[in-house]
């Protein structure tokens, strides 16, 4: 039997933190969530080495989320998919030098997550 995938949700909204957990869960991972610092992100990331980070780019704190991945990019090539309200250039441009799986925009549907998971490769599609 295969060990349980985890993923790391790192959204300072806690209702969607909350959604993107039950979504996750459906599709078999185990989630490590309610991390609203891009700090306690990298931390989570040393300590549990997830197989998968969703990361809101804006996030409490000094750090967004890109900053935190080039962190965590230091020590983990971690697929990370982007969840976020923005969809300026400005903050897709710098999200590519952390070579993510996929940049999605909120609000985000199940399937779409799923899909996204599916042609990275990272769950089966049914």
């Amino acid at each position: 039997m295969s060990k349980t995938k985890k993923v790391l949700i790192v959204e300072d909204d806690l209702i969607l933190n909350l959604l993107y957990e039950s979504y996750m869960e459906k599709l078999g991972f185990e989630t490590e969530g309610e991390l609203v610092y891009g700090k306690t992100a990298i931390e989570m990331a040393k300590k549990v080495a997830p197989d998968l980070i969703l990361m809101d780019i804006s996030l409490e704190g000094d750090m967004d989320g890109i900053e935190a991945m080039l962190e965590i990019r230091k020590f983990s090539d971690v697929p990370v998919i982007y969840i976020t309200g923005n969809s300026d250039k400005a903050h897709q441009v710098r999200a590519e030098e952390t070579q993510y799986t996929d940049y999605l925009i909120k609000p985000i549907e199940f399937n779409e997550l799923k899909d996204s998971l599916v042609q990275a490769g990272i769950v089966e599609s049914d």
